[in-house]
C-alpha cells in the first residue's frame, strides 16, 4: 500500500475513533474512574499527536507518529473492553467497545501492509550562514 493511501484509511479510521473518545468523554458513568478516563484521554493525545504532520503533508511523520501510538491505542482498546461491564452493561458501551477493537485491528493491516519511507532530512540552507551587514 502507497504511504499517501494508508494515511488517508488511517485519517479515516481515527475519526471512528474521535467518536468513541467524545462518547466516553461526555458519559458520566466513568467520571470517577481514573483506568477509564484513560480511554478517551488516550486516544485524544494520539489523534491530536498526528494532525500537525497531517497538516504540513508529513507522511512519513504521520506515520512514524501513529504506529508509536498504536500500542497505547492497543492497551485502552483491551481495557476498555475487558472493564466497561463495570460502569454500563448498555449496548452503547458494548458497540463503542467492539468499535474501538476494530479500529486497533484496522490500524495494524494497514502498518503490516505499508512501507514507511524514511524521515526527509531538510538540510540547512549556506544562505541562512551568511552574515549580511544592514546597509
Amino acid at each position: 500500500m502507497a504511504p499517501e493511501d494508508a494515511v488517508e484509511r488511517l485519517n479515516a479510521i481515527l475519526s471512528h475513533a474521535w467518536m468513541i473518545r467524545t462518547f466516553l468523554k461526555h458519559a458520566e458513568e466513568i467520571q470517577e474512574n481514573v483506568e477509564m478516563l484513560d480511554v478517551p484521554r488516550t486516544l485524544y493525545d494520539s489523534i491530536r499527536a498526528v494532525e500537525p504532520a497531517l497538516e504540513r503533508g508529513d507522511i512519513p511523520e504521520y506515520l512514524r507518529r501513529l504506529k508509536g501510538k498504536l500500542a497505547k491505542i492497543r492497551r485502552v482498546a483491551f481495557y476498555f473492553r475487558d472493564h466497561y461491564k463495570e460502569f454500563s452493561p448498555h449496548t452503547n458501551y458494548a458497540m463503542a467497545a467492539a468499535s474501538l477493537l476494530e479500529v486497533v485491528r484496522r490500524m495494524e493491516e494497514i502498518f503490516a501492509d505499508v512501507v514507511i519511507p524514511p524521515p526527509v532530512k531538510v538540510l540547512p540552507d549556506p544562505i541562512d550562514e551568511l552574515e549580511i551587514p544592514e546597509v
